[in-house]
């Protein structure tokens, strides 16, 4: 079973990384040997990430997924055809346990970083659980979700940073909270994508600014993230979900060995 001790190298950032919804296999299986293939030649410890499910969507119409049966099966197929572990969100108790049998790593999404149900459930998967900072809390009131998880009896915890609402359409990222949350004990991920989404447009379509994807990560590893959760695809304006925030996947390699000599230059 993957544990935090396995993603975590004194010298290296892990990476979490994949499209944001899982839209099809064929498109999974490709961007995952892409990943895998890149990560591996620039031996940076890697986690595939996939939605199986959008619940949090702006507007009835929006794209959900494919069917969770169908989208958590490719999610393993991805696991066991390239050997890496495999991350996705849920929202609910009873998608904890279901969910827990394709990845390795459970994800809390912002808006319920506080439902105590939800962590408990995940907690009592035995998976690791990352928990995303809620936009509307401090880095440091962070420290009680992830109490939860510990006093379930799992201490496999992530804390991710995505971002600090800032007035209704933007969000701003606030890089003190990552030392924060690390003083917990810890890992923390700096969530690039979603830190740059400009949610709550007129439109019904949360906005985003892509052209700050280098910026946001550098500043990351600079103050000293654990890892980077990045969502990327091979053409972002095809997305089904998120396009205005992913990384078009061939210019993540260029951007990867740029933060490893971020990386490299603080040890």
């Amino acid at each position: 079973m993957l544990t935090i001790k396995d993603l975590q190298q004194k010298d290296k950032f892990f990476l979490l990384a994949g499209p944001c919804a899982i839209e099809n296999e064929k498109m999974a299986m490709e961007i995952a040997e892409k990943l895998v293939r890149l990560t591996q030649k620039l031996d940076i410890p890697y986690v595939f990430k996939g939605s199986y499910k959008k619940a949090n969507r702006s507007r009835v119409d929006s794209f959900t997924g494919i069917g969770n049966d169908q989208a958590l099966k490719i999610l393993g197929k991805v696991r066991d055809t390239f050997g890496v572990p495999t991350v996705t969100d849920i929202h609910e108790t009873t998608d904890a346990a279901r969910a827990a049998e394709y990845v390795d790593v459970l994800q809390i999404p912002a808006f319920l970083c506080r439902q105590t149900d939800l962590l408990v459930a995940a907690a009592h998967t035995g998976r690791i659980v990352n928990i995303k900072k809620g936009q509307f809390l401090s880095p440091v009131a962070m420290q009680f979700a992830a109490q939860k998880i510990v006093d379930s009896g799992n201490n496999q915890v992530m804390l991710t940073e995505r971002g600090t609402t800032f007035g209704y359409t933007d969000l701003i990222v606030d890089y003190r909270g990552i030392p924060q949350m690390q003083a917990f004990g810890f890992p923390v991920v700096m969530d690039v994508t979603h830190s740059l989404q400009q949610p709550n447009q007129a439109a019904g379509v949360t906005g985003g600014m892509p052209q700050l994807i280098e910026t946001i990560a550098k500043a990351a590893i600079a103050v000293g993230a654990d890892g980077l959760f990045i969502e990327t695809h091979p053409e972002p304006c095809k997305a089904l979900s998120d396009g205005a925030n992913m990384l078009q996947i061939d210019l993540l390699e260029p951007l990867l060995e740029k933060l490893l000599r971020i990386k490299q230059a603080l040890i």
